[in-house]
């Protein structure tokens, strides 16, 4: 994504039309760099294609898989479907931050803030104009992805939206996403470059999470359960775990107030920044 984010008439838009003009000139900027949009047409059908494959993989082997492996599978087909997720969890993060980093690796920063000089406004429109499109793309890929799945795996296990916590597991997958796009755009706001700030949202999502897991205690158990990727993974799963600190929605909670005050913070620090 070394395209430039904005395009000449974007500052005069956001300038003339108020916050609708700012949600206008950040959907402008997403849309017109195709590397976006086939990014995420990648990380769909990555996504899709890998569960069809885990389930297929399931169905095959199903016979050869030990009792206690089945008994798993049946009681939460849904978490084997989604097999992926930590995939499009991470293209998410890194998209995320390179929609904020690359403006400040080619420059067109400064037209941006001039146009927008309380800058905050311009954060909120970009989190709200990426966020929806991570909510979009991700209930697409959740929903294909269950739909398929279930579809090879219908021989040994039947589930269907209307089962228990399935349609919350499914619809929360996009939820989940949305809100991880926020947290890595946080990140981004915060670094402003675009390897330390892949580094550090690549480290909060897959070194952080699991290394806090191994943590000892009451302590450990509860730091791992409030970081945004543990917390906000726990609405992907149709059957609760029952020794969770959160519930499902608590968990989507706590990951959405994660990007919520990342960006908070990166607003702040825009306002006394030089850019």
């Amino acid at each position: 994504m070394t395209t430039a984010l904005v395009t000449p008439t974007a500052p005069l838009t956001a300038r003339g039309g108020g916050f609708t003009g700012l949600l206008r000139a950040e959907w402008t900027k997403l849309t017109s760099v195709r590397s976006t949009l086939w990014t995420l047409a990648l990380m769909t059908a990555t996504a899709v294609g890998v569960s069809v494959l885990i389930s297929a993989i399931t169905a095959a082997q199903w016979k050869d898989s030990s009792a206690a492996d089945r008994q798993g599978i049946v009681e939460d087909p849904v978490g084997t479907i989604f097999g992926a997720l930590g995939l499009a969890e991470l293209v998410i993060c890194v998209l995320g931050v390179l929609v904020v980093t690359s403006e400040y690796s080619t420059g067109t920063i400064r037209a941006s803030v001039l146009a927008v000089p309380r800058r905050s406004p311009m954060l909120v429109a970009k989190a709200l104009v990426f966020a929806a499109m991570a909510l979009v793309v991700g209930e697409i890929a959740s929903f294909a992805s269950f739909f398929s799945g279930a579809a090879l795996l219908r021989d040994h296990v039947t589930v269907t939206l209307d089962d228990p916590g399935v349609l919350r597991a499914v619809a929360g997958t996009g939820l989940f996403l949305a809100a991880m796009s926020l947290v890595a755009l946080g990140v981004g706001a915060l670094v402003r470059h675009t390897a330390g700030a892949i580094a550090g949202v690549i480290g909060f999502v897959l070194v952080l999470s699991p290394l806090a897991s191994t943590l000892p205690g009451t302590v450990g158990k509860h730091l791992s359960a409030y970081l945004p990727t543990n917390a906000g993974q726990l609405i992907v799963f149709a059957v609760p775990d029952p020794e969770a600190v959160l519930s499902p929605w608590q968990g989507l909670a706590v990951c959405a107030l994660w990007g919520v005050a990342l960006l908070t913070a990166a607003a702040v620090l825009l306002k006394r920044r030089d850019v």
